[in-house]
């Protein structure tokens, strides 16, 4: 079954909005690893900044103080950005700063040494952009940033033909084993966003009318439930009045038209509120902050909505309106709509009933 599902999911277009909802989330749930990234980094900067300038004999300057200020306003900043398109932008001016600081320090070291240190800094600075949850076009300007500042080709460093050739091989190796890494790594992590997805999909999405389901719903109801405070709440059962006869007569297929029918017309008037199909020809609704008026209203607006939509065979629905008390549980309150929906059916079907 999983190999089915993985299939499925592999197979599947990985379209623009899922890779965008795909980076929201990583970002989202790596936002404190990001944070430690930058704190570490910052470190070893001060570590690097330490050895190197003593090792150069500069000793640690007003530009060193400037550069850590710097740096450590940035991973303040860093606390407050929430969105993934954000981040990209905002590490590529920490890698802008990183790197600026970094060239300094090592300009002041003796020219025979600046391209170890150079590289060996690239190198880290370049691993650590590989795990932040990063859009590609924003790892690749880490990439640039990494030649530009601190690659021996594009710097004043004095380098020697057979050690330039050594130096450019091994920045070539390590910036492509990295990208590969890095490429590869986040598409298998979108892919298996992809199938979580799938999965989920699969678990709360009922098939047919492409809304929740009935696990869906008392999930997301009992939670509700629970943050609703002293602001009213009412449930509401919806039943498609005569379904069996449309069954017998027209056949399944066009019964499962029916159901979809009364789904779109769901999604449609009840949108910003919690609904699902329950099972069989059986929908509920969770209305919370609502006056007894305006719940009304939602549930008439749905029966005239089913009513009047285009619909081959025509269709009607029957809705039980319930109020929750305080102590009602979601099952109490289930059973108190579903009388409620029962004198809707008694009484005529195609209206609503409230049932304080």
């Amino acid at each position: 079954m999983f190999k089915t599902v993985e299939q499925e999911a592999l197979q599947r277009p990985i379209t623009a909005a899922l890779r965008q909802e795909f980076q929201q989330y990583e970002y989202e749930r790596q936002h404190s690893f990001c944070l430690l990234i930058y704190a570490i980094s910052i470190g070893i900067w001060f570590l690097f900044d330490l050895i190197v300038s003593f090792q150069g004999g500069q000793g640690f300057t007003l530009y060193s103080v400037f550069a850590l200020v710097l740096l450590y306003a940035q991973l303040a900043i860093l606390q407050g950005i929430r969105k993934a398109w954000q981040f990209d932008l905002f590490n590529l001016v920490f890698a802008l700063s990183y790197g600026i600081g970094l060239r300094l320090i090592i300009d002041g070291l003796p020219v025979i040494l600046q391209p170890v240190w150079a590289t060996l800094s690239a190198s880290a600075m370049l691993y650590c952009a590989s795990i932040l949850p990063l859009r590609t076009w924003a790892f690749a300007g880490v990439m640039a940033l990494d030649w530009l500042l601190l690659s021996p080709i594009f710097g004043s460093m004095e380098v020697g033909p057979f050690r330039m050739t050594l130096l450019i091989s091994y920045w070539l190796f390590f910036t492509g084993i990295i990208s590969y890494n890095f490429h590869h790594t986040r598409e298998a992590r979108l892919r298996n966003f992809a199938m979580a997805k799938l999965l989920l999909d699969q678990a709360y999405i009922d098939v047919l009318t492409e809304i929740p389901n009935r696990r869906a719903f008392m999930l997301n109801v009992e939670r509700q439930m629970q943050d609703a405070g002293e602001r009213r709440q009412y449930l509401a059962m919806v039943d498609v009045d005569d379904f069996k006869k449309v069954n017998d007569r027209f056949g399944h297929d066009i019964g499962d038209e029916v159901l979809k029918h009364v789904g779109r017309q769901l999604k449609h008037v009840m949108n910003g509120h919690e609904f699902a199909r329950l099972g069989g020809e059986e929908f509920g609704i969770y209305l919370c902050g609502l006056t007894r008026l305006e719940a009304e209203q939602a549930v008439d607006e749905l029966c005239r909505q089913v009513r009047e939509a285009p619909s081959e065979p025509p269709v009607t629905v029957s809705i039980g309106l319930a109020l929750l008390g305080p102590c009602d549980s979601l099952s109490q309150a289930l059973i108190k709509a579903d009388k409620a929906l029962y004198e809707s059916k008694h009484n005529g079907k195609n209206r609503f009933t409230y049932a304080a």
